[in-house]
């Protein structure tokens, strides 16, 4: 079978190319992939080609498909995992195998497999690591947002406590604690909030930070004061820029005490400090954001480390529980991470938009692989539609979900887009 995909083939050179995929082997299966939105991390594999720790040397003669966040459709189940797997089913991966102790993904490591792509080859390693997951959702892009949402998950998992006259480390966030999520109205914070919110754990004080104003405002009108209200959860959004004795704000908030748990989402240094700052005993905080420069560093009380059992992590990831968990409040409805989208495109917008990623403002760009589309961001529908029918009505119903994509516009747009051919 043909496919076209995105393949990797050294430093900032990524080409969309057509070729044949090898027929699959018993312990194999061939699936469609139908969504896939573009990672960072994407983005530094393709800057970094072959010194990316999870590129393989050789991808000069033989390309790896980019790509790691995906959903799509079965089509032939190789005899081995007949017994689990079926034609028809629907599908997200957990990328980080960890197979064999090696640093191998989809998307980084596999010739036949990657999120940029039509049809895939998934090798034996995927379902052997349990990282084939079985997905019932109304709509593609909800699985390939599982990704990133595990890795929120993740975070709020991996975040921890500790017990007075005890060695044991208790772990996750503190259950009816004060929580703060700093640079949290993007599109990963707001995912953060979302969880937070919903999730069985969560804490009783939620203050999410920013300095831009209108992210801010959008970030209010999706999960509102409300909303969280009636989930046991004081929301408190707040402009930071500007304001003078932030900190001293932010711990008013909470009389005093300071915050069981901070996450920061901007690998910016005064962030990191004023999070360390606004601590309170035992307080853990969560370095979330993905900085690239190898040197970055911050100043951390460490007086409050001995004294008052301050304690600093950093996540990156999250692990098959996690994106289990994801799939499951994404199919009960309990999040809804299409707030972290505001671009959409085909498969033929990739190249451009992962070599430019960090220069294209906003979230996640949402690409679906069977298609041509150039990439436009969400809030231009309804400007693009003027001349473009098909734009106007994905418009019309995204105006109609509060600004958010959704399963009707992913149905529309499947089935008038022109194919990819």
């Amino acid at each position: 079978m043909k496919t076209k995909a995105v393949r990797l083939y050294g430093k900032n050179d990524l080409r969309l190319d057509e070729f044949e995929l090898p027929p699959i082997k018993e312990d194999e299966i061939l699936a469609q992939v139908v969504s896939d939105s573009i990672c960072m991390s994407s983005y530094k594999a393709a800057i970094q080609g072959k010194d990316h720790k999870r590129v393989p040397d050789d991808i000069d003669v033989n390309p790896v498909i980019i790509g790691h966040e995906l959903c799509g459709v079965i089509l032939e189940v190789g005899a081995k995992w007949r017994h689990r797997f079926k034609p028809g089913q629907k599908f997200s991966i957990q990328p980080a195998l960890n197979y064999k102790g090696r640093l191998d993904a989809p998307g980084y490591s596999y010739r036949y497999i990657g999120g940029s792509a039509t049809y895939i080859v998934i090798p034996n390693e995927v379902m052997e690591m349990d990282c084939l997951l079985d997905y019932s959702g109304d709509a593609f892009f909800y699985g390939s947002l599982a990704e990133p949402m595990s890795c929120i998950i993740g975070a709020f998992h991996a975040s921890y406590h500790t017990k007075p006259g005890s060695y044991q480390h208790q772990m996750g966030i503190v259950d009816g604690g004060n929580m703060a999520i700093l640079a949290g109205a993007g599109p990963m914070g707001m995912g953060a909030v979302d969880y937070a919110i919903h999730a069985d754990r969560k804490p009783s004080l939620l203050v999410v930070t920013d300095i831009d104003r209108e992210r801010l405002q959008r970030a209010s009108e999706i999960i509102t004061e409300e909303e969280a209200q009636r989930n046991g959860v004081t929301l408190v959004y707040i402009n930071t820029a500007g304001m003078t004795d932030i900190e001293e704000y932010l711990l008013s908030l909470t009389g005093g005490k300071g915050y069981d748990d901070v996450f920061v989402f901007a690998p910016v240094k005064s962030l990191v400090e004023m999070g360390d700052r606004i601590l309170g005993r035992d307080g853990c905080l969560n370095f979330f954001a993905g900085p690239t420069d190898t040197a970055f560093s911050a100043q951390v009380n460490f007086y409050n480390v001995h004294y008052a059992s301050t304690h600093l992590v950093g996540t990156s990831g999250g692990n098959t529980d996690d994106m289990k968990e994801a799939l499951q409040m994404i199919e009960e409805g309990r999040v809804n991470p299409a707030s972290m989208i505001t671009h959409i495109g085909g498969l033929d917008s990739v190249v451009d938009t992962t070599l430019n990623l960090p220069g294209i403002p906003g979230g996640k760009k949402l690409i679906y692989t069977n298609i041509q589309l150039e990439l436009i961001p969400i809030a231009d529908l309804k400007e693009k539609g003027k001349t473009d029918p098909m734009l106007a009505k994905l418009a019309e119903i995204v105006e109609e979900n509060n600004g958010l994509w959704c399963a009707e516009a992913e149905k529309y747009l499947l089935a008038n887009a022109k194919p990819i051919g």
